[in-house]
């Protein structure tokens, strides 16, 4: 996949800005990171089983990266568990959202796998990982406010980037953005968030 031109038209800080002005409007507290205090383990014991799609499979089976490891977590601290989310918590932290991930309060993310990163030529990938304020607005276009189910998840939605994306489809398949990304594994549980895993990088 080669990597669409992005003009920049705005500095870090006025990206960062406009990020705090969106996790204001749905809720967020940059305090201390939300966790769910009534999380019990009953609660997650089945946390994968409204989970659904063909990468579902690829999620370990016990530890911290687990379904149930994932949902006792806030979502940047869980997705670091996970085996095929190591580039974007790599992102992540290069953009120093972690935090502001962790204390969101109810949010969807569509999370790319390695895989969906590797499309990226390696040149172009590691210009956007040393560019903040662009890196930024990438990450913050693939999340939106509210936990969204399968049965919310399809529609437009604004992201905390300010932009909108549209998800396609119904039932157990949907496709995320002008890229069409493949949900390769949705509706996996964190304290915080949804988890919706795709194939593809979208691209604001």
């Amino acid at each position: 996949m080669n990597l669409p031109m992005i003009v920049r038209t705005g500095s870090a800080a006025v990206v960062l800005g406009t990020l705090s002005l969106s996790l204001m409007a749905c809720g967020s507290d940059s305090e201390e990171p939300k966790a769910s205090p009534e999380t019990t383990a009953s609660d997650t014991m089945n946390a994968g089983a409204d989970t659904f799609g063909p990468g579902c499979s690829a999620i370990p089976k016990d530890g911290a990266g687990s379904f149930n490891g994932m949902a006792t977590a806030p979502v940047a601290t869980a997705a670091s568990a996970n085996p095929l989310l190591e580039t974007l918590v790599a992102a992540v932290g290069a953009a120093e959202l972690g935090d502001t991930l962790n204390s969101a309060d109810g949010i969807t993310v569509f999370a790319p796998t390695n895989d969906a990163f590797g499309k990226i030529p390696k040149k172009d990938l590691d210009g956007v990982l040393a560019d903040k304020a662009l890196l930024t607005k990438i990450l913050t276009h693939h999340v939106v406010a509210g936990q969204l189910s399968p049965d919310e998840v399809a529609g437009t939605h604004e992201t905390l980037a300010g932009d909108k994306i549209e998800v396609k489809g119904s039932d157990e398949e949907f496709t995320v953005g002008k890229e069409n990304a493949a949900v390769l594994c949705g509706n996996i549980p964190t304290a915080n968030a949804t988890v919706y895993v795709i194939d593809t990088v979208l691209m604001p």
